[in-house]
């Protein structure tokens, strides 16, 4: 894998490059100094990871960014940010992933590795070429990662932090209090603020909510109904929460959550209406490449990427991406994969699946608009 590091020895310190070379012996890492030498070596050969300081002498990091999206298409775009501040606009339409300063090792390898697993999970360069080509990809969901790290840091955060978390982002904000209160977590009495939905409802779904509503927040490609896309994500997520041991449950209804996010992006092939190119990625693998980019879980990448295909996982028990299988195929009405279900030994739980996706649809549909 070839890496290039863009900037000064206070950004990228000589003993954490060394530490990158060291670490596989299939990482090929170059550190340039500025934008001009960057781009020459972009246009000279492959490179798969650049990651780029927040200052470079010749060039705002925007412009290099740009430049290497012109040039290397496929490869992965890693933005460097000062500590405490929030990514210029600019950075945030350009950049895949964001890393804070001072950097760590850990943090760095924890990165590139995973951008590592990442193509060897979904090895088609048409993909990577498509999304690497996209002017203004979704956005990573900062309230839903920031919400993440203080829970991380924390696990006993309470509903007041939390709530405060969310109000940094009014109309996140505003998106998720409409969501507490339909008719999928609704139980009867209004939710009027952050704090009761919190106490209410629970972190887990909270985080949900926070992570559809930032997700959601742009316009799908091709056509696509926004607020049919977002329901049917809502409801494959509690689905595929109630498919699982609570061990796994967070996993699966964040997974089911973002299944389709695919169909966010210009390019792709829509597999449920089969509408785009016939030689176009998928929409499941696309967006499972997207996630990978901004950083998620490899389990949600890969139930995101195969719950279409779900024998093609390397879990071969009935894990995350069976239930978002089961999940996104009885929100969507397409057929489930019955020999799947056999082989991995809960055939025999579908019927109940589908009843209770039955009622949870009616619910949604005899709610008041």
């Amino acid at each position: 894998m070839h890496i290039l590091f863009v900037g000064d020895d206070a950004s990228f310190p000589p003993g954490l490059i060394e530490l990158v070379s060291e670490m596989d012996g299939d990482w090929q890492v170059v550190t340039v100094a500025d934008g001009s030498a960057a781009s020459e070596a972009a246009a000279a050969g492959p490179l798969d990871v650049v990651v780029v300081a927040p200052t470079l002498p010749d060039m705002p990091a925007a412009t290099l960014l740009g430049q290497i999206r012109t040039l290397r298409p496929e490869t992965s775009r890693i933005a460097l940010i000062a500590s405490g501040q929030t990514p210029p606009p600019r950075i945030i339409s350009l950049a895949h992933r964001f890393l804070p300063l001072p950097l760590g090792p850990e943090m760095l390898l924890e990165a590139v590795g995973c951008l590592e697993e990442l193509r060897e999970l979904l090895h088609d360069p048409r993909l990577h070429a498509i999304i690497g080509r996209v002017e203004h990809l979704p956005s990573p969901p900062h309230v839903y990662l920031g919400l993440m790290h203080a829970l991380e840091e924390n696990e006993d955060t309470g509903s007041t932090e939390i709530a405060q978390l969310i109000a940094g982002d009014p109309a996140i904000a505003a998106k998720v209090l409409q969501l507490c209160n339909s008719a999928y977590f609704s139980s009867g009495r209004a939710i009027t603020d952050l704090r009761a939905a919190v106490t209410r409802l629970g972190v887990s779904t909270l985080r949900d909510l926070v992570l559809a509503s930032e997700v959601f927040s742009m316009a799908p490609a091709g056509g696509v109904d926004r607020s049919t896309l977002q329901q049917r994500a809502l409801l494959a997520s509690r689905l595929a929460r109630r498919m699982l041991p609570e061990s796994s449950a967070e996993l699966g209804a964040t997974a089911a959550l973002l299944a389709d996010i695919g169909l966010l992006l210009p390019g792709v092939r829509n597999e449920h209406t089969g509408e785009g190119e016939a030689n176009a990625p998928g929409h499941a693998e696309a967006g499972a490449y997207l996630l990978g980019l901004w950083g998620l879980p490899m389990p949600i990448i890969e139930a995101v990427a195969f719950h279409r295909r779900p024998a093609r996982s390397s879990v071969r028990s009935f894990w995350v991406t069976g239930a978002v299988h089961v999940a996104m195929s009885l929100a969507s009405g397409d057929p489930v994969d019955e020999d799947y279900l056999r082989r991995v030994g809960v055939i025999d739980r579908f019927g109940s699946w589908r009843d209770h996706a039955d009622a949870l649809a009616s619910q949604a549909a005899e709610a008041p608009a």
